[in-house]
């Protein structure tokens, strides 16, 4: 660091993103990105958007809201749009967190709640997933903390049904519910349907995974109008053209041809299903997924070396260092082509450790 670094984040311990390596073309199935490209819709609107590139974007994303609010049968007011579902999250704990607002959430869960904490300066509970990486709704029924849950959750992929989002929700309701809904699309049911009754709840989305585009940097947030009016001032206060033009095209093309990404879906939905069963077939645990990934070990080989293996052979997915995660890895779940390949690789692999 430099002698100018500020003293507050002398103990700040970032958040490490997915490898994104340029040495060599890879079969990429590390960080979750969709092995299928936007609809042609969205590649005709960002090109018909390029002359307007003079111009700032529009700070109130209003054709993108209105868009969103046809999509989703809700009212332009209680959304937020912003730059990735990491925005959203990121003014989320800058709004609602200080010194005197504890938070909690999963010890095992979305790698960017303790750093979005630690830099705001947030007392925050890491509470232990079961054994099976599922979550005990008990432990955030009353719990009188802001709660942040990712449903599903990663880097396990189980998911909570909307009944039990309901009930911790509903027993917090002096205290703010954030649902990070990232994987959503990939069989779960949104929790979006809430935030007319209850005022304590905030859900955040993205287009990165089930709408292929992580690299377009857009993302959301659903609440009632004051939460998302609170969120306002902040972003109004630090980055208010914080859509560009060319993402916010986009998404409205994106949103305008659901239909595309929701055939999308079903097929990393089936290919994720034969993933599995195939990996099941080698020997290999798999936790229940509910996403585009599933997280996997093998009792024949250790998690880093597994990986390490596949990424001398081409192939990327996603390995964590921590203790009760390690014998894991992630494995975005790609083409059917794709994860054919992983599994001869993995398959040849595991006859070479006999």
């Amino acid at each position: 660091m430099s002698r100018f670094f500020s003293h507050r984040f002398d103990k700040l311990t970032p958040y490490v993103p997915g490898e994104q390596p340029q040495n060599r073309q890879y079969i990429k199935l590390n960080t979750n990105e969709s092995p299928y490209p936007p609809s042609p819709e969205v590649a005709e609107a960002v090109a018909g958007e390029v002359e307007n590139l003079r111009l700032y974007s529009d700070p109130e994303s209003a054709a993108l809201r209105a868009q969103m609010a046809e999509n989703y049968g809700i009212q332009p007011d209680s959304i937020v749009m912003c730059n990735s579902s990491d925005e959203v999250l990121n003014y989320a704990f800058m709004t609602f967190g200080d010194e005197t607002t504890p938070f909690v959430f999963p010890d095992i869960t979305y790698g960017f709640y303790p750093v979005y904490a630690d830099v705001y300066h947030i007392p925050y509970t890491e509470i232990p997933l079961a054994d099976d990486f599922s979550v005990n709704i008990e432990d955030y029924i009353g719990v009188n903390k802001t709660v942040v849950l990712a449903n599903p959750n990663a880097p396990s992929g189980r998911y909570l049904p909307l009944a039990d989002i309901e009930r911790i929700v509903a027993s917090n309701p002096d205290n703010l519910v954030i649902i990070d809904e990232a994987y959503i699309d990939f069989g779960g049911e949104s929790a979006v349907g809430l935030i007319s009754k209850y005022n304590n709840l905030l859900v955040v989305g993205t287009f990165s995974k089930s709408r292929s585009m992580a690299g377009a940097r857009l993302g959301f947030g659903f609440a009632c109008p004051e939460i998302i009016r609170d969120i306002d001032t902040i972003r109004y206060s630090t980055n208010p053209y914080n859509v560009n033009s060319l993402t916010s095209a986009a998404g409205i093309a994106a949103l305008k041809s659901q239909s595309y990404y929701d055939n999308n879906c079903k097929i990393i939905m089936q290919t994720r299903e034969w993933t599995t069963a195939e990996l099941e077939k080698l020997g290999f645990e798999v936790i229940p997924s509910m996403t585009n990934f599933v997280f996997a070990k093998c009792d024949k080989i250790s998690g880093l070396e597994l990986y390490n293996i596949l990424k001398e052979n081409g192939i990327l997915v996603r390995h964590f260092t921590s203790e009760r995660i390690k014998e894991y890895n992630r494995i975005t779940i790609g083409t059917p082509e794709q994860m054919r390949t992983l599994i001869a690789q993995v398959t040849e692999i595991l006859e070479g450790k006999r």
